[in-house]
């Protein structure tokens, strides 16, 4: 059960004040006769030291073309590697239905995603369904933007919860939306991000699912990701 939310304010962003005019410095009167000598040796100067960092960027800034580290292998097939057991012992068998598969390895990403939805009971249509992912990351570290909510969290903002889970990977997130029943989970390790989704018409008893909870389904969004990871780990 998670609980405890660290991360669970909303997002807001402020407008920029405006500038007054009154705000603003009075403007030196310049000789006459161009903008003279010592303007220009500060332009020359300004564009001399840009060139020294972009040019030097490991000795200004450090070096950005590190590769991060990640300790994980790519997937051959992620619908193998993640077999979604708890998450099938409360939606029923995740893989009687034919898995969707998709892979693309790009210079500067792996990415890797399994699209799984349970059968409904006597040829109903499914009722739940789940998406695992993985991105290993090649060429940039991906902690900068792990936080960064996508667009489709910001689309329900006002109505996202967002908590901590410890002990998974570096970190790891919970966002959970749409009353309860579009749950989003995100861990980062090194150069790797996992997300595991799982999403529901209702939580309630359907199609012959017996009724659960929102916790049983996080806390199996859980053990299903540590398994895709200890499966994925080098």
């Amino acid at each position: 059960m998670i609980t405890d939310p660290e991360l669970g304010e909303e997002w807001q962003t402020e407008a920029l004040e405006p500038a007054r005019s009154g705000d603003r410095a009075p403007a030196r009167e310049r000789p006459t006769g161009g903008p003279g000598r010592r303007s220009w040796l500060w332009a020359l100067g300004g564009a001399v030291v840009a060139s020294a960092v972009w040019g030097g960027g490991s000795y200004a800034l450090g070096d950005r073309t590190a590769e991060p580290e990640t300790s994980y292998r790519a997937s051959k097939n992620l619908c193998q590697d993640f077999t979604g057991r708890a998450l099938s012992g409360i939606t029923g068998d995740m893989h009687k239905k034919k898995p969707v598969n998709l892979e693309s390895d790009h210079p500067a990403l792996y990415a890797a995603r399994c699209g799984l939805e349970n059968a409904g009971k006597d040829g109903m249509a499914p009722d739940f369904d789940v998406v695992a992912q993985v991105a290993l990351h090649k060429k940039t570290d991906p902690s900068a933007e792990f936080d960064a909510p996508d667009l489709r969290t910001i689309a329900y903002a006002g109505g996202v919860r967002t908590a901590a889970v410890p002990d998974l990977g570096e970190r790891a997130v919970m966002n959970v939306m749409s009353g309860d029943t579009w749950l989003i989970l995100k861990a980062l390790d090194g150069g790797a991000v996992f997300t595991v989704e799982a999403g529901a018409s209702t939580f309630a008893e359907t199609n012959g699912r017996p009724a659960t909870d929102a916790d049983a389904v996080q806390a199996a969004m859980i053990e299903d990701m540590r398994e895709l990871m200890s499966a994925l780990k080098k």
